[in-house]
């Protein structure tokens, strides 16, 4: 069974579609139109299912155009889950920190997994040995850092990211950059020791746009798993498909 899955996150759109749990294609864009739909789904006439997930509004023509040719889920706190969703604000919660827990507790079935998704914000979601979704952490991303640091100050520039590990800056920019990714790296492998303290077995699992400036560098064992917010709405289209026949 063919699916379409649909993530419209706060920087980019993710299109992706999904024979069973297998990925067969998927494409990220600034913005989706629907024109860009009928054209990214040209070739897979077959799907019947689709599930789209937003944390930003978007054009009403598009949810007409998905409910016209596809059984449409819409990703909200309503929707049931194949993990047991403890959060206290159910309606603030992020849809992809939900995706993201739900991803990460299918690849770790009955363990402790905490999932690092470093995007626009560096988010931390964990769920338990029992399959249940406790809450998580929210910091800003690397991107949100540089700019915080230039608009926030009087003279500090805007530095654009480069893939360099400085431990000790020796000019401002250099200093930035130090500053950004090493605090990164060690806010992450402190809040990672700090679960690990607390909960036995604990598996942990990097993604997001910018896993790949972390996955090599973190002085922690770590698996990565790109693109985990697609796979965790395909998962809970999945668990709605069969869960209504």
């Amino acid at each position: 069974m063919k699916y379409l899955v649909i993530d419209f996150g706060n920087t980019n759109k993710k299109l992706a579609i999904f024979d069973g749990k297998k990925l067969l294609s998927m494409a990220q864009f600034p913005s989706v139109s629907v024109a860009l739909l009928r054209e990214f789904t040209a070739i897979h006439r077959e799907i019947d299912y689709g599930i789209l997930s937003s944390v930003a509004p978007y054009p009403d023509a598009i949810r007409q155009f998905l409910s016209k040719n596809y059984r449409l889920y819409e990703l909200d706190e309503h929707t049931p889950l194949p993990i047991i969703n403890r959060y206290r604000t159910k309606t603030t919660l992020g849809k992809d920190r939900l995706a993201a827990a739900v991803a990460g507790a299918s690849r770790f079935p009955g363990k402790n997994v905490l999932v690092i998704n470093a995007g626009t914000c560096i988010t931390y979601d964990f769920v338990n040995d029992r399959n249940e979704y406790l809450g998580g952490a929210i910091s800003p991303g690397l991107v949100m850092r540089f700019n915080a640091l230039h608009t926030f100050t009087g003279k500090l520039p805007l530095v654009s990211f480069r893939n360099a590990m400085i431990l000790t800056g020796k000019n401002t920019e250099d200093s930035i950059l130090a500053g950004v990714l090493t605090g990164a790296m060690a806010e992450i492998e402190g809040i990672a020791d700090r679960y690990r303290q607390k909960y036995q077995d604990l598996q942990l699992l990097l993604s997001g746009g910018d896993y790949k400036y972390f996955d090599k560098r973190l002085k922690i064992s770590i698996f990565a798993l790109p693109n985990i917010v697609i796979h965790g709405l395909q998962q809970i289209l999945e668990f709605n498909v069969n869960k209504a026949k």
